[in-house]
């Protein structure tokens, strides 16, 4: 790792969590000796960044000079909570620890008072019923998605049947009972939505439909929406 990676990391490591943060704590965070956590906050204090605190009582990140101050309403604040504790709930295994890493980072860096406001939030998210275990490891979904790179993976639908399936991602959609991705059908060449729990063995090609994913996300919204005005026009009265 190179010493500015490291630093960065170790910038980072400032945030997380409550403060104050010990040198053995940064070291074990970093793969690092405590003596090079020491050398490098004084590095980073040389830089501008106010450290308040010494070895063997640790250390708290007062300013950052690379970035503005964090400042948040206090229902800000709470709307956030809500939100990355409901991804903690819903989301696969690699989207629910970044929540959980953002909620930590956000402690760090926040001042006391709205810290401690988060630590002891009114609002909290909890679901009896989650979504289905996804087939597929989701995080490479989203990277696919990202990349705007076509996927491949086997899908059965509510019936059973196997199909075999080539598609642009488009977006994922985290509903009540199931989440779904959204996409182009190479095999329908039509949007259709796919189950993550009935996705399985994805594969991620080389074929770029790249800049295309916006434009073809956005035709696929306004499909949906037409689909459902056509449906409550003929939805029958009371």
């Amino acid at each position: 790792m190179s010493r500015t990676a490291r630093l960065f990391q170790l910038m980072q490591a400032l945030r997380s969590g409550p403060q104050p943060r010990t040198s053995i704590q940064l070291a074990q965070d970093l793969g690092v000796s405590p003596r090079t956590v020491h050398r490098d906050i004084d590095t980073l204090r040389g830089l501008g960044a106010v450290i308040d605190g010494e070895a063997g009582f640790g250390f708290t990140l007062i300013e950052d000079a690379a970035l503005p101050p964090l400042g948040f309403l206090d229902d800000e604040l709470e709307a956030l909570v809500l939100g990355l504790r409901e991804v903690e709930l819903i989301g696969d295994p690699a989207l629910s620890e970044a929540a959980s890493a953002a909620l930590r980072k956000l402690q760090g860096r926040l001042p006391q008072r709205q810290s401690h406001r988060l630590s002891h939030a009114v609002l909290t998210a909890t679901r009896f019923d989650r979504p289905p275990k996804p087939g597929i490891e989701v995080a490479r979904l989203r990277k696919a998605t990202w990349d705007e790179q076509a996927v491949e993976f086997g899908y059965s639908d509510a019936h059973g049947a196997e199909t075999h399936r080539r598609v642009n991602p488009l977006s994922i959609v985290y509903m009540d009972r199931a989440s779904v991705l959204v996409a182009w059908c190479h095999l329908r060449q039509d949007f259709r939505t796919f189950r993550l729990d009935r996705m399985r063995e994805l594969t991620v090609t080389e074929q770029s439909f790249r800049p295309n994913r916006v434009p073809l996300l956005r035709q696929a919204i306004e499909g949906l929406r037409a689909e459902r005005a056509r449906a409550e026009d003929c939805t029958p009265p009371e």
